[in-house]
């Protein structure tokens, strides 16, 4: 079965535990050691999780790094807006180790790099900021996100990034 599957274009690993929406086709797979899969979709990667796998849209995966059979993903949570821009905070890295990473790590580096449309760091007083701007998978258009370091004047960064979405919806103010 899984070869007829694989002859008529379905990627998708035996036992994946994931929905994926209509349309969003596995690009690659490979297992992860202990069990689950590492899932590239055009829409995220998805990762094994308690009720199965879940989804980290490409927009979200604030750093991916692949050495040693091991595929550690720092994933970066959306803890508020300010005006149109998304501020970020990173969690804790998580690592899967792949004893058969396939391209995985080579789709997920292209598209992570894919969905970022200009970047800029911002020293702010004794810390920064990164300004991201990225296509979310999915949606038209662009997001700006912002993500400070930590210790650095979060209200003070929600407060230029918030100047900064402006300008890019309005570039004549």
């Amino acid at each position: 079965m899984n070869l007829l599957r694989r002859l008529l274009g379905d990627r998708t690993p035996a036992g994946f535990a994931g929905v994926l929406e209509p349309g969003e086709d596995v690009v690659d797979s490979a297992p992860v050691e202990g069990g689950g899969h590492l899932v590239v979709t055009a829409l995220g990667l998805w990762i094994p999780a308690e009720d199965g796998a879940r989804r980290v849209g490409w927009h979200l995966v604030g750093k991916a790094t692949w050495a040693d059979g091991v595929f550690t993903l720092t994933e970066s949570s959306e803890v508020g807006t300010a005006g149109a821009a998304v501020v970020l905070a990173d969690l804790p890295p998580v690592r899967f180790r792949l004893p058969a990473p396939g391209k995985v790590p080579r789709e997920a580096y292209q598209r992570v790099e894919g969905s970022i449309r200009s970047r800029h760091r911002q020293q702010i007083g004794a810390g920064g900021a990164w300004f991201v701007q990225r296509k979310v998978p999915g949606r038209d258009g662009t997001v700006l996100q912002v993500r400070p370091d930590p210790g650095t004047d979060v209200a003070l960064v929600e407060a230029i990034a918030a100047q900064a979405a402006a300008k890019l919806v309005n570039p004549a103010e």
